[in-house]
């Protein structure tokens, strides 16, 4: 007995360090690509219309599609709030400033552009592999739900927008900004 539980250890041992091996490259790569940015989004744009054409071929998989969208909207709002909101939060860190004569402090996100690309091409990989079992092809009328999508992107849009305007915030980087005396 004690000889057949030494062999299933001993058999996991290569797993383990073929696991090891995987995430340290994986990581490797990540990290290397870091400061590529618009090759990343491009890889991203290319897994997208990879998804795209797959869901329009296959004609199904809609409601995998519309919980795609849903998180996507998600992480677009992360991306463009800071990191601590004025309407919830009162801290001693960096916080936007609300007046003219406030100091000022820089954007800082709730969500990194980093962090948000990697969200994104995997929450594309994820829905396209989904597409390939058909326990996920749940028949539903499909306009309805891009209308439904529609009205919820415009709503959150909205009040994110009013929120930037509230507290004088652009989550853009639009280069140096001019002196104000």
């Amino acid at each position: 007995m004690e000889e057949s539980s030494g062999d299933g250890a001993a058999a996991s041992v290569p797993l383990v360090k073929w696991k090891n091996d995987f995430s340290r490259a994986f990581q490797y790569y990540l990290d290397r690509s870091t400061p590529h940015t618009v090759e990343r989004w491009l890889g991203t744009l290319g897994v997208a219309v990879i998804y795209c054409l797959r869901v329009y071929y296959v004609q199904g998989f809609y409601i995998v599609t519309y919980g795609l969208g849903i998180y996507l909207l998600n992480l677009l709002i992360g991306f463009l709030s800071p990191i601590v909101d004025p309407e919830l939060e009162v801290s001693d860190g960096p916080a936007l400033p609300t007046k003219g004569s406030d100091e000022f402090k820089p954007f800082i996100r709730r969500l990194p552009e980093f962090k948000f690309w990697y969200s994104i091409t995997k929450a594309f990989c994820v829905a396209f592999v989904m597409t390939f079992f058909s326990v996920f092809d749940v028949p539903v009328f499909w306009p309805i739900l891009l209308c439904y999508w529609i009205v919820l992107f415009a709503l959150t849009m909205k009040r994110q927008i009013l929120h930037m305007i509230k507290y004088k915030y652009v989550p853009f980087n639009i280069g140096k900004q001019p002196a104000r005396w």
